[in-house]
């Protein structure tokens, strides 16, 4: 291991990094990042890698995009701030909410922005308990999300969340948080068990869940299109048709997560086009500004909109809200996002390069160690096992993702290793030359982590 720079040791004593094991980053220190371009970034050493990742599943533009930085400089010599607290407002926020009611999956009647995904699914939770106290249903309060799935690190959104780092020692999930079978054939079915029985075994077990609860406490079910940090888990066929009419039975909100899948990722505008889901109400983020800037938003349909004016009469004020709601610097980076999205048809050109995606991700399998490559679009796991005939897992000490995850930085790919799942999520505007480079660089990590393996028997 090379010697601590000055600047990876200032890191080290300054700064806390999320979703690390800090004690052994003492020891290793951090990749500074320090330019990009493209789907290109490099780091301080000069090297450059593919960022396999778009940041954290979301520089869908890639980095540099001149438009982007041109639309940021003159909103921050227009108005560099102002915010939407007691009725002010401005055009950047005015005209993303419009933006995004036309393209929203769910009936919006309104608009709320946060920060970030976290923040939009928590405000999902607040105003799903404020909706159902405003129609007299106080008791109607839990909610239902999935093992291994990813909402968030709130107190709230990381109840939801299904990961157990996510609960251990946080004291974390809170009462009212349930968790339903995660979607994962590969992992869940049982033995001979189809997609779409596994699928109807699933719709069971969410209604079963449901009645022994009972309907009359259950409020919503919060779902991922795709469950992104779970391991890039894809929906088995026939699983979101068949629970819808569940919920519907029940009177229990659809509350689609589309932080990771909204913006073109699965090859639609949202993954609930692609899967055929008809949500209540979306969650947004990432994508929405390119992560040029933090943003998240929250649909809000008519009938919660009542009843959200219904609670500003009785109590005088909707007391929710953040210093940076609707931030004019973040909404005009989104509206430029979009327009660039539509006017270049980057969801066609998804569709146009995820074949070639799809079919070097699907290749993988074949390789010694790979127990299933999973995806859709321009998103991609690969799921690394100890025996692929009998699907036995790595002992998760061994941090097989982890080095297979160093392998691939050393080839100039960055990905991200969750758990033994390596995850593949290039930005958008990928080519067909550079998913060649990405893939070439990735099976050549492979045969590494294979090698070193070996090495370790």
């Amino acid at each position: 291991m090379p010697p601590i720079t000055n600047l990876q040791q200032r890191d080290i004593e300054t700064l806390i990094h999320p979703y690390t094991n800090l004690a052994a980053f003492r020891e290793s220190g951090p990749t500074v990042i320090e330019r990009g371009e493209g789907i290109y970034v490099w780091d301080s050493d000069g090297k450059r890698y593919i960022e396999g990742m778009a940041g954290l599943w979301c520089t869908a533009l890639g980095y540099a995009n001149p438009e982007m930085i041109e639309a940021a400089r003159e909103q921050l010599s227009k108005l560099s701030f102002s915010h939407l607290f007691g009725g002010k407002s401005h055009d950047p926020a005015i005209a993303l909410a419009e933006k995004i009611k036309e393209l929203s999956p769910a009936p919006a009647s309104k608009v709320f922005f946060t920060c970030s995904g976290s923040e939009a699914n928590d405000t999902q939770v607040k105003l799903l308990w404020y909706y159902n106290n405003a129609r007299g249903l106080p008791a109607k309060k839990k909610i239902i999300s999935r093992h291994r799935a990813y909402h968030g690190v709130t107190v709230a959104t990381a109840s939801l969340t299904g990961l157990p780092a996510n609960h251990t020692d946080f004291d974390l999930p809170i009462e009212g948080v349930l968790h339903a079978r995660a979607p994962h054939h590969y992992r869940e079915a049982e033995a001979g068990e189809s997609e779409q029985e596994f699928a109807t075994r699933l719709a069971g077990e969410l209604e079963a869940m449901i009645e022994a609860e009972g309907p009359d406490t259950v409020a919503a079910f919060f779902a991922e299109p795709v469950m992104g940090a779970g391991g890039v888990v894809v929906p088995p066929e026939t699983y979101f048709q068949k629970i819808q009419p569940v919920l519907a039975k029940h009177d229990v909100m659809l509350i689609v997560d589309e932080v990771i899948c909204g913006f073109g990722r699965t090859g639609n505008w949202f993954g609930s086009q692609t899967f055929d889901i008809a949500p209540d109400t979306v969650s947004l983020a990432k994508a929405i500004t390119s992560a040029y800037a933090p943003l998240g938003a929250v649909t809000v349909s008519e009938d919660v909109y009542q009843a959200m004016l219904d609670e500003s009469r009785k109590i005088g004020v909707f007391g929710h809200g953040y210093t940076y709601t609707g931030h004019p610097l973040s909404t005009a980076l989104g509206l430029k996002a979009i327009e660039i999205y539509e006017r270049d048809d980057v969801v066609g050109h998804v569709r146009s390069v995820a074949p070639l995606f799809q079919t070097r991700l699907k290749a993988l399998a074949e390789h010694e160690i790979v127990g299933e490559a999973r995806g859709v679009g321009l998103i991609g796991g690969v799921e690394l096992v100890a025996d692929k005939a009998a699907k036995t897992p790595f002992d998760p000490k061994a941090g097989v993702g982890r080095e297979a995850a160093r392998f691939c930085e050393e080839e100039g790919l960055i990905v991200r290793p969750l758990g033994d799942t390596l995850a593949i999520c290039p930005p958008l505007v990928i080519t067909q030359d550079e998913i060649g480079e990405l893939f070439d660089c990735l099976a050549r990590a492979l045969d590494k982590t294979q090698i070193w393996l070996a090495s370790k028997d």
